[in-house]
């Protein structure tokens, strides 16, 4: 199965980059140019087994579950509707400890597979996935890093703790 993956590097620790990767609502439009629309369809928060409505910014509509969910290092989901030309879809984000330059931050790690049908079109669908998808992941992770030093963002993430 083809996949599409993209990093970057946020100098914040895991902690806060998982933080700002599950915001909702308008803290999550305010910087997430890859959806036109967000909700959790089973909770009030993110969590293993919570489904979640995806409306991109370019038109196609997703229902999501998470299947992992691991504060700070990782949270992976999997498509359950979507889209009609895909077969399967999931997806894995990991932040990792690195220092840079003596500044301790984030690896922020996502991974994207996915499986066209029918497959009698993938030869030709998924060279035009790999070049859309990336193009729209790689945005969208550096627009995370962005949100990721907007002090908006960090407050919203990290709540009345902070």
């Amino acid at each position: 199965m083809p996949q599409v993956v993209a990093s970057t590097w946020v100098p914040v620790s895991p902690a806060v980059a998982f933080a700002v990767s599950q915001t909702t609502g308008d803290v999550r439009l305010s910087w997430d140019p890859f959806i036109r629309h967000q909700e959790l369809l089973d909770a009030k928060r993110p969590g293993k087994g919570v489904r979640t409505l995806t409306r991109a910014r370019v038109g196609p509509s997703m229902v999501s579950r998470y299947v992992s969910y691991r504060p700070p290092s990782s949270v992976g989901m999997t498509m359950e509707t979507g889209p009609w030309f895909f077969a399967s879809f999931g997806g894995g984000w990991r932040f990792t400890p690195e220092v840079r330059g003596g500044v301790d931050g984030t690896l922020a790690v996502w991974k994207y597979t996915y499986a066209i049908k029918p497959a009698l079109l993938a030869p030709v669908a998924e060279p035009i996935g790999q070049q859309v998808l990336g193009r729209e992941i790689r945005a969208r992770i550096a627009a995370f890093a962005r949100a990721c030093e907007d002090p908006a963002v960090l407050d919203a993430a990290l709540g009345p703790e902070a």
